[in-house]
């Protein structure tokens, strides 16, 4: 079954929630920031999602995640991709991430880690620095060109 990815629609905000729900990846800030997220649907069925919180010049990319039935077929690359491609065209010029267990992943993008301090300033105003996203998780920064 094909996939597409497109800019999410406000119906499709609790789909979304109930797969970040499923991951146990953070609920805060989704709501606030869904005019900047993207959706992959197959069959009108959203089975992943990526988001952008924009500051400036700077972004945070959160919430890329896709359901279980759906994981292997990369699609969580191209939800990466299509949020980082909406970056640049956005003229965001440094995307900031937190990560608990996708370093790895994020590092195929050229996301690198940097100490929590070392994020730009205007991100740290974003809720999950402020809340949500521990000493635990990765932070990384990918500036883009």
């Amino acid at each position: 079954m094909e996939t597409a990815i497109s800019e999410a629609r406000p119906a499709d905000l609790q789909a979304v929630l109930a797969l970040l729900r499923d991951a146990d990846l953070p609920l805060e800030g989704v709501t606030e920031h869904f005019g900047q997220f993207l959706v992959a649907r197959a069959n009108e069925r959203v089975v992943g999602a990526a988001g952008l919180e924009l500051y400036g010049e700077a972004a945070l990319l959160r919430s890329v995640v896709v359901h279980a039935e759906w994981r292997g077929r990369r699609l969580g690359e191209r939800l990466t991709e299509a949020a980082l491609a909406r970056a640049r065209a956005k003229g965001i010029r440094e995307v900031y991430l937190f990560t608990k267990t996708a370093a790895d992943f994020f590092r195929r993008f050229g996301f690198q880690p940097i100490p929590r301090e070392a994020m730009n300033p205007a991100v740290k105003v974003s809720v999950q620095f402020q809340t949500c996203c521990t000493a635990n998780e990765v932070s990384m920064a990918l500036i883009l060109g």
